[in-house]
């Protein structure tokens, strides 16, 4: 398969391509797009082939639902049924934009989008050249992240070449994303509206508008065997090739920790990499050393996540450490995907001790960090 590629920018979007890319996805092909979050693969969510081709594209588990993504709030009435209220109040406050909510599917609805499950994953881009390929399609397009199964989504095209070049029919370069991480994804099937994927929409957020919100406890553990009702809750995810491991602790101690098994690891011929934030960066050394940004602004630490881990593959990095994040607001969203990615390594140091430790959800960080 040879995929075509068209570039474009919100403010200047090329409507040919667009309008091929919608006949494409008509024919049950395949368009890999971007949306204000990550790039996603998209396909016709009504027709069960495609479904079926997005999970072979991706090599992605076919128990893993899919979200759907819609254009006009109206069109929620098609896919789903038992709508509460609680749905078009956090609609009106959050979309357009980076949140996912779950409601009982519809009939019309195949179970290969849903991955089995009688429930559906709904979003509403605010990303413009998303909201023009879902409107060209017809209106409902399931997607995805565009990466292959397991590996950091993509927020620059290029990592959608590496990943599906020759496995889907089109690419659409739309520059760099704006958020960096997934939406975050909300069950509302169970009357209290629960967290299963933590994202830019943050508990607090989400909580000034509909009042108590849960958390689902599969977040943090990935050893559940239950069938995944959102993206992301059971298979690895994020993964870089390398092997990463998150340090957290007094902020002097994992600084030094990190120096040091960089070290040794540079000794025994690795390659290595740590992900710090700027106010660290100066204090360490590696082959690669990446600024995920600063401690006083966790977006933006999100927004160069995925980007840090595909560099560092692009670099033949083979051995990461990180820093650990505070858990609060967007940095839930981090340390959710950071664990993934880190395949639940984490180390934590603290007055001279070293012990692994499965990082407790809702973790504040050391405030010394600010000092570090």
């Amino acid at each position: 398969m040879i995929t075509e590629y068209a570039v474009m920018t919100e403010d200047h979007i090329d409507e040919d391509a667009i309008r091929r890319a919608g006949e494409i996805l008509k024919k049950g092909g395949l368009v890999a797009f971007p949306t204000e979050t990550v790039y996603g693969l998209g396909g016709d969510a009504l027709n069960p082939e495609s479904s079926k081709k997005i999970y072979a594209a991706k090599g992605r588990p076919s128990d893993n639902p899919l979200i759907v993504h819609i254009c006009r709030l109206e069109d929620t009435e098609k896919i789903a049924r038992e709508i509460p209220d609680v749905y078009y109040k956090l609609a009106e406050a959050f979309w357009p934009g980076p949140m996912t909510m779950i409601l009982n599917k519809s009939d019309l609805v195949p179970n290969e989008t849903t991955g089995g499950l009688g429930t559906v994953a709904i979003r509403f881009p605010s990303n413009k050249i998303a909201h023009a390929l879902i409107e060209a399609e017809g209106g409902f397009i399931a997607a995805p992240s565009a990466n292959r199964s397991g590996r950091p989504s993509p927020t620059v095209a290029q990592y959608c070449r590496e990943d599906l070049d020759g496995r889907v029919e089109m690419i659409i370069d739309g520059g760099q994303v704006g958020i960096g991480v997934e939406s975050t994804i909300v069950d509302l099937t169970e009357g209290r509206p629960t967290i299963l994927r933590p994202g830019y929409i943050t508990m607090e957020m989400l909580e000034r508008v509909v009042g108590d919100v849960g958390i689902d406890k599969t977040i943090i553990d990935g050893t559940t065997a239950a069938r995944p009702k959102a993206p992301g809750m059971k298979y690895r995810h994020y993964a870089p090739k390398g092997d990463l491991t998150i340090v957290e602790g007094n902020p002097e101690e994992v600084i030094a920790y990190i120096n040091q098994k960089t070290a040794e690891a540079k000794a025994q011929g690795h390659r290595t990499g740590i992900i710090c934030t700027d106010e660290t960066r100066n204090r360490y050394s590696a082959d690669s050393v990446k600024s995920a940004g600063t401690r006083s602004d966790e977006a933006s630490i999100a927004h160069e996540l995925f980007l840090i881990l595909r560099e560092f593959d692009d670099e033949n990095i083979d051995i990461m450490y990180s820093e650990g994040f505070d858990e609060s607001g967007i940095g839930m969203a981090v340390m959710n995907r950071l664990i993934k990615a880190a395949g639940h390594q984490i180390v934590t140091v603290r007055d001279g001790k070293v012990t692994k430790s499965a990082m407790p959800l809702r973790r504040d960080i050391d405030p010394k960090w600010n000092e570090a």
